[in-house]
């Protein structure tokens, strides 16, 4: 898989409303199109254009695309992507991953949480058995 695919521009999220005159924005992860809801967790990456030397200044409304933390995790450790403007975004992920293991437990948290993916590092609960013996992972 390319990870500069990760970084395309996504569908618009969809928009509900929670009490008359409210309205809350249903947010995805780029990557794995996992739901992230408000409060949860998650990397959020904000970009917008901005002329440089011409006036009248011209600037575009703020993009926000988000990432669960497994997926940011995933690629901040993984190698960066082809392209000028998908390596800024890799390298700016990358940067708030390494700042604080938080993130990076979040992603363990949240996996270790789904149907029991991850062992709790007990060795006996690595052993799996089969037909004719056990497999060590």
């Amino acid at each position: 898989m390319n990870p500069s695919t990760y970084l395309r521009p996504a569908r618009r999220p969809a928009i509900s409303k929670e009490l008359p005159g409210t309205t809350l924005e249903n947010l995805y992860c780029l990557r794995c199109n996992r739901e992230l809801e408000a409060g949860h967790k998650s990397v959020a990456v904000y970009m917008f254009p901005q002329t440089v030397g011409v006036r009248p200044r011209q600037k575009s409304a703020a993009q926000r695309i988000c990432f669960c933390p497994q997926c940011s995790v995933s690629l901040a450790m993984g190698p960066p992507p082809e392209g000028a403007f998908n390596v800024a975004a890799w390298k700016m992920i990358r940067e708030v991953v390494s700042a604080d293991p938080a993130l990076t437990a979040a992603a363990w948290e949240t996996l270790r949480g789904v149907a029991g993916l991850l062992s709790d590092g007990d060795a006996a609960s690595t052993l799996r058995p089969t037909g004719s013996g056990y497999f060590e992972f």
